[in-house]
């Protein structure tokens, strides 16, 4: 009865120190549902948008932002984003209107990334694309017959790959095309409106120089009365 008890704590103990931290008071800002993100936001004029993504020790985190258009009088496209780890040291920065982090992750817990719009006149919006990616599972060999179970880990793990790079090429053509598809609607309305001020020129030039030519043919002289 003892040692049934003793199994028991022990059991209980080893499971309690494989637990991991919970959110805390990260907010709704804290993503641990899926290992990979992408999605675009708008970061107001001066202001700093914080998130936190869990990840486990010994995986290659990512983050690549793209800065798709900024909005009222906005002049720097650049974007200052920083990955803090779970203890709050800074792990990289950048500042650029398309840019790249990568690390490996040292510890277990939630990363911080932090988005700041220098800006103090306008907007920006910015498609963010961040995630880790782990690397395979070891296989155990039973009795020497799983050799061909490492070579279709092997296999499954370079599709996964594959197919991981894939869809950061598709996210990063979509990012492009949403900052595209801004430009041409903007271009458009810039020609739109001044095709409208160019007509409202011209339909008041007319009648103006009728006006003018009028005052031209009118006789000023005036004849003097005896």
């Amino acid at each position: 009865m003892r040692v049934l008890l003793l199994l028991l704590l022990a059991a209980d103990w080893s499971q309690a120190q494989k637990s991991e931290p919970g959110l805390g008071g990260f907010g709704e800002g804290g993503f641990r549902g899926a290992d990979r993100y992408d999605f675009a936001l708008v970061v107001p004029a001066a202001t700093q948008e914080c998130f936190w993504h869990f990840a486990h020790q010994s995986g290659n985190f990512y983050l690549d932002h793209m800065v798709q258009w900024v909005t009222g009088m906005a002049s720097d496209h650049r974007l200052a984003v920083r990955v803090l780890s779970p203890d709050g040291s800074l792990i990289s920065s950048s500042y650029q209107v398309i840019g790249q982090i990568h690390f490996e992750t040292q510890t277990t817990g939630f990363y911080q990334m932090c988005l700041g719009n220098q800006n103090r006149l306008g907007a920006v919006r910015v498609f963010l694309n961040f995630g880790v990616v782990y690397g395979g599972q070891e296989v155990t060999e039973v009795n020497g017959v799983n050799s061909s179970l490492l070579n279709i880990q092997g296999s499954v793990v370079r599709l996964q790959t594959a197919v991981f790079h894939i869809w950061r090429f598709y996210s990063h053509a979509r990012a492009r095309r949403g900052g595209d598809l801004h430009l041409l609607d903007s271009t458009r309305d810039y020609v739109s409106w001044w095709s409208l001020a160019q007509t409202l020129v011209i339909l008041t030039a007319g009648p103006l120089q009728l006006l003018f030519l009028r005052r031209l043919f009118i006789n000023h002289t005036h004849k003097t009365r005896c």
